[in-house]
């Protein structure tokens, strides 16, 4: 089977449901061209998961994740993060070693997944997991600002007793 790959930026919408709770996501693939790097930054506005995206059987997009990563580390506070190794369907083309991936994930400290959107390998998981990331990072970062506003209270409190001071 042939599939399309990347030509521009794709905008796809997908709906994820996690216990029960439909979640849409807004999924911008820009390929990891060179020339969407500049306009890449807008989208970063309002992100709450990012998927980085190499393919398995190229080198070069591996080490171009290094880039990607730390442009994202600077345009996005506190966003969920994945690294996905592509076109996992053909070992004989594969150059990308899992086990280096899982090494670079480590050091990243972010989730990896090896995947075939081709043969439809991982890619269910992968959507899953990063909308489960950002499910939980949303309530945590809720609970932190409802205690942040209970520690805002200020009691107001009329004090009955007068003391006078000397200096």
């Amino acid at each position: 089977g042939s599939y399309i790959t990347t030509i521009g930026v794709d905008f796809k919408i997908r709906t994820v449901e996690i216990n029960g709770e439909k979640v849409k996501l807004q999924i911008w693939d820009t390929a990891g061209q060179e020339r969407f790097r500049t306009i890449t930054s807008t989208y970063y506005r309002g992100t709450h998961g990012v998927i980085v995206v190499y393919d398995v059987t190229s080198a070069e997009s591996f080490v171009n994740v290094k880039r990607w990563l730390h442009e994202i580390n600077q345009n996005c506070d506190d966003v969920c993060r994945i690294l996905v190794g592509n076109k996992n369907d053909d070992p004989d083309r594969k150059v990308v070693e899992t086990e280096d991936a899982y090494k670079f994930a480590g050091q990243m400290e972010i989730q990896l997944f090896e995947t075939s959107a081709k043969e439809n390998i991982n890619v269910e998981e992968m959507f899953n997991c990063i909308t489960e990331l950002v499910l939980r990072a949303k309530k945590e970062n809720l609970a932190k600002q409802q205690q942040q506003q209970q520690n805002d209270v200020v009691k107001l409190t009329k004090n009955s007793k007068r003391k006078k001071r000397c200096c």
